[in-house]
């Protein structure tokens, strides 16, 4: 059987188990036992799996030593389905079986404290453990293409698994069928270019070289943002996540009702809660009950993914995701007065908290497509104070009038960052643009890298560059989701090596207002700017020869390097200095040597740098 048929028969297998077995009753069940796993996907399917679970969990391990886990598993499995058998062995849950075998292998020296821990605090120690390794290189862009070929030709099997595990260990909290899917798209891409490029080696590169970004982007992008999902769960736990995915899904399924939206939240969030924890098997046959439960229930939710669910069952989780949002009801009222005039509103407030402020956020969120869903959710945050405030005994007469003149203020605030930011990026470009970026978060977050700084301001500029073509309904969704984002690998990087308080604070807060609160960090007070000493600034002949693109990177590792010497630095003399600098540039570059020219003239223009920064 190859990997293509594997794969396939893993989803339909999982699917077909969820449809057979409703959550409620699954819920209350023992967990499924390592036998019974191994009868519903069978040796190849299980081994696949297992490859998958072992190459997340155990970030370094060799191939030899992932498939090889993996191996000892899938026989322990295979003696378990056929034999029946009640050992202790064949009992244990699935994770303490696969977590035994890691602990059980010699020279994993980095896993001996969270061997020594008891379940579930051991499985909690390795996730912790998990990092994301997106900065390594990616399986692809290392691949020797004739090779490849020769090895697809002759061992299939063995070069896609081999694949599967390269992805597992660089995405290990990218989801089990994500990874299958990506290695159907491999295989197709080894077949089409070893079946095209006539063997010679230079059209085989280009081939790969031409189809691995459209192979490796989408996994890319879908492990950041599931690794983002499971941050924001743990960091403000499972209410926000829900309340997250209750204004995203009222603003997709605007004619489904409170009821059925609710049941998709709370089947969300539990999908989540396995995939996060690392539960891969649950996690996979949480994704295809909801897929199902959606397609099957097209008709009261969404008119516009018919075509989603047509296609093969790899193709429809990201078909729904990326689908548009379905038309609002004719007959929906623009506005939601009775939550803010209806005289029971404080009682219904009292007696049923969350799921009055529930029914409130998918109102408003099935009204207004054009807000992003972090907006919602402030918007969200915003009725709950307001309620809180104006439902107290004694509350002053208009309370919840003056609620509403706040709102708009949010909703205009909001608008106008995002359209000043748009109109920056408009007039500038892509380069500028960026630049602005960068002074603005050097000051805000000097303690980060020059590699660190320029990497998220490039991400933030892409967002300007995909977003702010778009119109006024769409802007605001594309662009703070997005920005969302890159806002939790700076959270995430902080969380890891704590960068400074103001940060801390826009972190830890409030998931909701993370966003205007790190754009209203100003200069970072407790940063101890960078010392003047000689090598800080270094001009050498190089800045004459070097192409377009790296000249530019060098700037702005020298604009970073000036922001962190000179935090409070104005931009009359940032302007100032960098005009000095081109023209030093200009004038040595013309020299027979511009390396003695730098030389001379470098240490010059920061003697007068120097002088105008300190007057």
């Amino acid at each position: 059987m190859d990997w293509k048929t594997i794969i396939y028969v893993i989803l339909l297998i999982s699917l077909t188990v969820a449809k057979a077995l409703p959550r409620t009753s699954r819920d209350i069940e023992e967990k499924t036992s390592i036998g019974q796993r191994f009868s519903q996907l069978q040796e190849n399917n299980f081994k696949a799996i297992a490859l998958i679970m072992f190459a997340q969990y155990v970030p370094g391990g060799t191939f030899s030593r992932v498939a090889g886990m993996a191996e000892g598993v899938t026989a322990l499995a295979k003696r378990c389905a056929v034999a029946a058998s009640d050992s202790p062995d064949c009992l244990k849950p699935l994770d303490s079986i696969f977590l035994d075998t890691i602990c059980q292998e010699e020279n994993l020296p980095r896993f001996a404290d969270c061997c020594a821990k008891k379940d579930p605090k051991r499985n909690d120690c390795f996730l912790s453990l998990k990092n994301s390794s997106r900065g390594f290189l990616s399986p692809l862009e290392r691949l020797d293409a004739e090779a490849a070929c020769r090895n697809h030709s002759q061992h299939q099997q063995p070069l896609t698994g081999h694949f599967i595990y390269e992805v597992s260990t660089r995405y290990p909290f990218l989801y089990a069928p994500t990874i299958l899917s990506v290695a159907l798209r491999y295989e197709e891409m080894v077949k089409n270019c070893c079946g095209s490029a006539g063997g010679a080696s230079h059209h085989l590169e280009e081939c790969f070289q031409r189809q691995a970004p459209k192979v490796m982007k989408p996994v890319r992008e879908d492990a950041l943002r599931q690794e983002h999902t499971c941050e924001i769960l743990k960091k403000f736990g499972e209410r926000t996540l829900k309340a997250l995915k209750l204004a995203q899904i009222s603003q997709k399924f605007p004619k489904a009702d409170f009821v059925s939206v609710h049941k998709l939240v709370v089947e969300v969030a539990d999908m989540h809660r396995d995939c996060c924890r690392g539960d891969t098997l649950d996690c996979m046959r949480d994704r295809e009950e909801i897929l199902h439960y959606v397609c099957t229930n097209q008709h009261i939710l969404s008119s516009k993914i018919r075509q989603c669910c047509e296609k093969p069952l790899l193709k429809r989780s990201e078909c729904i995701v990326n689908a548009e949002n379905d038309n609002k009801p004719a007959d929906l009222s623009p506005h939601v007065r009775e939550f803010i005039e209806d005289k029971g509103i404080c009682d219904r407030f009292a007696q049923e908290k969350d799921t009055h402020l529930a029914r409130f956020l998918y109102e408003y969120s099935r009204r207004h497509p054009e807000f992003s869903a972090q907006m919602l959710l402030r918007i969200g945050k915003g009725y709950e104070d307001l309620l809180q405030k104006c439902c107290r005994p004694g509350a002053p007469s208009g309370c919840h009038s003056r609620g509403e003149e706040e709102l708009r203020k949010h909703i205009y605030e909001t608008e106008s960052v995002m359209k000043t930011s748009c109109d920056i990026y408009k007039e500038k470009g892509d380069y500028y643009f960026q630049n602005e970026l960068l002074m603005s978060f050097t000051k805000k977050m000097p303690q980060l890298t020059s590699k660190e700084l320029i990497k998220f301001t490039k991400e933030m500029t892409a967002i300007g560059s995909k977003c702010c073509q778009l119109g006024q309904d769409k802007l605001l969704p594309c662009a703070e989701e997005h920005l969302d984002l890159v806002l939790g690998e700076i959270c995430r990087r902080h969380l890891a090596n704590p960068i400074n308080p103001g940060v801390c604070r826009c972190c830890s807060s409030s998931y909701a207002f993370r966003r205007p609160c790190i754009g209203k960090l100003e200069i970072d007070d407790s940063y101890v700017p960078l010392a003047l000493t000689p090598g800080l600034f270094a001009f050498h002949g190089d800045l004459c020869t070097m192409e377009e693109e790296k000249l530019q990177h060098r700037k702005q590792e020298m604009l970073i390097t000036l922001l962190k010497y000179k935090p409070q630095i104005s931009p009359e003399q940032l302007g100032s200095i960098t005009a000095a600098f081109s023209a030093m540039r200009e004038r040595c570059c013309r020299e027979t040597n511009p390396e003695a020219c730098f030389l001379k003239e470098g240490p010059e223009l920061i003697k007068r740098s120097e002088k105008m920064l300190s007057a």
